[in-house]
């Protein structure tokens, strides 16, 4: 095998890290928890067997319950990683022989792999594999005092390290486990996430697996989006990758498409495309689409510590979605957080743009260009379909996500004012106006931002790199094949040649072989000379005198 600039090994790995050091992020590494404890709220309990509830921690923290070993579990629900860890000790659980250590930006995740039977909206696995982590105390945040102890991961199977690890079944995800044991085509799973501080929402969390949440039946007739597949050599970086629409893949707050060049090589001209990642609180997206969104803000600044726009709390801004020809508008509450108590630099009260310029998870390989975490998720009710992604399942079908809209724009707009101006309709103030664009502002990009950059025009481009050095590798072989086919018919020309001389150096006798020395024709040879008696000789002259001697005397 040839080795190109990016060799299929040195690929691999660096999905792998990137799958570590991007994706695998449940939580934000610039949001900053409240100084106040969160209210923690145990997921309620559900009637239906295929619905579990899910808890909501100051809109930051997704979790639901799970059974491992025979004891209740709250997990967070990451739909952008694929590996099942818990905290603490589970009771009856079996070691593999197995360590894995997995790294977030908020701590690490290290410990045995075990097996023990698992529960997860009403579907079972005898001997489930999981990341049992002792140690916890790397985490930056408490996860206990947060709602949960541990982490499901829901992306595909491909993405997983534990899977990685183990041979056979038992190593495949939770998901995968349950679907590969069933023999039904609803291979899918829905989530729905409750706004925390949202009066006018009825929004409940709920999760669920192979049926859709009552009274939001109608998921199942919007657009089925197909997942973007990356290539198998990557595919540890295998997410939950959707394509916006064309031209207008994102709405900003002037009503007008937010321009955007995709860095993903394989997306259409004009589209966008996103990762569906339940474990982001903040959504990262390209720094110039966040720039749209926050910079013609009167009164923004950026936050170097927080890497995100701040902006006044009053300030209503319009951000809308658009895939499969389906608008999903996001709502203004979900725009910017007043969740996080953050000030200005002159210590007045601000708001966080949820719309974080993507840093730390940005895709090297150009497998996607933003991560739409909880702030866009609120907006939709999720139905993810795993299809052929389920290792050992009976589906042939291509995977795809469905999303149903839940925001209503009037009944959003009706909620940002009672919430954020105290009931008092402002929103069209001068001071909320909207800067030209001419005026608008620009956060400043890092050297290691424009390096990441540099680096994704390259390392995006492999497979092109490498299909490029195989064809220019086949012209230099072929080349070198067709120098030694000439050099050799020139050297067997030059050996007959040569073999011709040395048989052909003296001429046979009559002229019948040809050579160096041939005679010429019409002439005589000097044998044939030699026998035959010269003209005028004393035979010849007896000869003309009737055979008598001319020299004899007279009688």
């Amino acid at each position: 095998m040839m080795r190109s600039f990016i060799t299929l090994s040195f690929v691999s790995s660096l999905c792998s890290t990137l799958s570590v050091l991007a994706l695998r992020i449940p939580f934000d590494a610039h949001v900053q928890t409240p100084a106040s404890n969160p209210t923690i709220h145990s997921p309620r309990q559900s009637s239906s067997n295929g619905i579990v509830p899910i808890g909501n921690t100051q809109n930051i923290f997704y979790y639901t319950n799970i059974t491992l070993g025979g004891q209740n579990i709250s997990v967070m629900l990451d739909t952008g990683s694929s590996d099942l860890w818990v905290s603490g000790t589970v009771s009856g659980a079996t070691d593999t022989g197995s360590s894995l250590k997995l790294s977030y930006a908020v701590g690490t995740a290290a410990g045995d792999i075990y097996t023990a039977p698992f529960e997860l909206a009403g579907q079972s696995v005898s001997d489930q594999a999981f990341l049992l982590v002792t140690n916890v105390s790397s985490f930056s945040t408490n996860i206990h005092a947060n709602g949960y102890d541990g982490l499901i991961g829901l992306g595909p199977n491909s993405g997983s390290s534990i899977y990685k690890k183990l041979s056979g079944k038992s190593g495949n995800n939770p998901i995968n486990r349950i679907f590969e044991q069933t023999s039904s085509s609803n291979d899918y799973i829905t989530m729905m996430l409750s706004r925390k501080g949202d009066p006018g929402s009825n929004i409940t969390g709920q999760f669920t697996v192979g049926e859709v949440v009552p009274g939001f039946e109608n998921i199942t007739s919007m657009p089925q989006l197909l997942i973007e597949k990356v290539y198998k050599v990557t595919n540890v970086d295998q997410h939950w990758q959707i394509v916006s629409d064309k031209n207008k893949g994102i709405i900003g707050p002037d009503g007008q498409p937010i321009q955007y060049s995709s860095i993903v090589p394989k997306a259409p001209d004009g589209t966008i495309v996103g990762v569906l990642d339940s474990g982001f609180t903040l959504p990262q997206v390209p720094r110039s689409v966040s720039d749209a969104i926050y910079g013609r803000v009167q009164g923004a600044e950026w936050s170097a510590s927080s890497q995100a726009w701040l902006i006044p709390c009053g300030q209503l801004i319009n951000v809308t979605f658009n895939f499969g020809g389906v608008s999903y508008p996001i709502h203004p509450l979900d725009v910017s957080s007043s969740d996080f108590e953050v000030t200005f630099s002159n210590g007045n009260p601000a708001c966080l743009g949820t719309f974080q310029p993507v840093t730390s998870a940005f895709s090297l390989l150009g497998e996607y260009d933003m991560i739409l975490g909880m702030a866009f998720m609120r907006n939709t009710y999720t139905l993810i379909n795993y299809g052929n992604f389920i290792n050992g399942g009976s589906s042939s079908n291509n995977p795809y996500v469905q999303l149903l809209p839940l925001t209503n724009i009037e009944s959003a707009v009706n909620d940002f004012i009672q919430v954020r101006l105290n009931g008092q309709n402002t929103i069209n103030s001068p001071q909320y106006a909207l800067l030209p664009a001419s005026q608008g502002q620009h956060s400043p990009e890092s050297a290691s931002e424009k390096k990441k950059a540099y680096e994704e025009l390259v390392l995006s481009r492999w497979p092109y790199i490498l299909v490029g050095c195989l064809v220019f590798l086949t012209l230099i072989i072929s080349y070198c094949i067709w120098r030694c086919c000439c050099r050799r018919k020139r050297m067997a020309k030059k050996a007959a040649k040569k073999a011709a001389q040395q048989k052909g150096g003296v001429a046979s006798v009559g002229g019948f072989k040809s050579g160096p020395y041939a005679q010429l024709n019409g002439s005589q040879s000097t044998t044939s000379l030699v026998m035959q008696p010269m003209r005028g000789s004393a035979v010849d002259f007896e000869e003309d005198h009737g055979g008598k001697d001319a020299f004899a005397r007279s009688r």
